[in-house]
């Protein structure tokens, strides 16, 4: 019974030391973070069979560890009530269009229904770009910055206000660098995120790379929206938490919303969970009104929305 419970708490006190430490430790540590919430749900097991075989030092350890994994996870739930400032609002949506999937309809009618004054968009193609334009998004933001290319790695801005494209963050996939005159607001950084996916460990690099390359808070306010291909379990995530953002949907008590993926997906022979990856963060002189997610056809992403409140000029 011993030997039973310790082998039931053990897994779950490894993963917590591993997602305590401030590093994306190895690749498969990489992959594997990502289902934290899923650990630290199913890490309430370890106590219940300590206590049922009376094993109290595995008791407890189990205790602390799920305490622990709770810590982590829990407040992404809870509203974090933090002071919204009195400013101008800027509606933000996000999408990836799944190598420009996405009828460019179907992501039109949706701007049209949430009325963003911003649209970051992933996995923009060329193809992608000239059917928005066709489907009207230019009437509803008329002011763009975009890098259609071929494949995964393009992405866009679109804008109800002036906009002035920046330089391209371009490390394997591009993310698209604006800045957006708010009235009332003064410039807003945006970066349509998208950093390449660590589906194998030759793409580790450039995952790294892309996220490391993103910029913090300071001076001009800073928004990041897109495809993070990363969790808020993940160390580079936490680390731009810790430079000053915050997350949209942790702010409001979503955090646990998942967004990816929406299309079956298996690795090694088993179905993946769906998982947080796609986020809006905003610095911590924004406030957040709300969060949500819609559903977009033909891509394996949910598209996240959210009102932010920025400081006045």
């Amino acid at each position: 019974m011993s030997v039973l419970a310790w082998l039931v708490v053990s897994p779950f006190a490894v993963w917590a030391v591993l997602r305590l430490i401030p590093a994306d430790v190895h690749f498969r540590w990489v992959q594997l973070v990502a289902f934290t919430p899923y650990v630290a749900l199913a890490s309430v097991v370890a106590p219940l069979v300590a206590l049922v075989s009376r094993r109290w030092a595995a008791l407890a350890v189990s205790l602390v560890v799920t305490a622990t994994l709770a810590a982590c996870v829990v407040p992404r739930a809870l509203p974090d009530g933090g002071r919204t400032p009195s400013g101008p609002a800027l509606r933000i949506l996000s999408s990836n269009l799944e190598v420009g999937g996405v009828p460019p309809t179907a992501l039109v009618d949706l701007v049209r229904r949430l009325r963003p004054d911003v649209l970051a968009l992933q996995e923009l193609t060329p193809s992608a770009a000239e059917g928005l334009r066709k489907a009207g998004l230019a009437t509803l933001l008329p002011y763009k910055a975009e890098l259609a290319l071929e494949g995964p790695s393009g992405s866009g801005v679109y804008a109800r206000h002036a906009i002035t494209p920046g330089q391209a963050i371009e490390y394997g996939f591009g993310q698209m660098v604006a800045t957006v005159e708010v009235p009332g607001a003064g410039p807003v950084g945006i970066v349509s995120v998208h950093p390449c996916a660590p589906s194998d460990e030759s793409g580790l690099p450039c995952w790294a790379d892309g996220l490391a390359a993103l910029p913090r808070p300071g001076g001009a306010v800073q928004v990041l929206a897109g495809d993070f291909n990363a969790t808020l379990d993940h160390a580079r995530i936490r680390d731009l938490l810790d430079a000053g953002y915050r997350d949209a949907a942790d702010a409001t008590g979503d955090g646990l919303t998942t967004t990816w993926p929406f299309r079956p997906r298996r690795f090694n022979g088993f179905g993946i969970p769906t998982v947080t990856i796609d986020h809006i963060l905003a610095d911590r002189r924004v406030g957040v009104r709300s969060f949500g997610v819609h559903r977009l056809p033909d891509t394996d992403h949910r598209a996240v929305f959210a009102e932010l409140v920025l400081p006045r000029r």
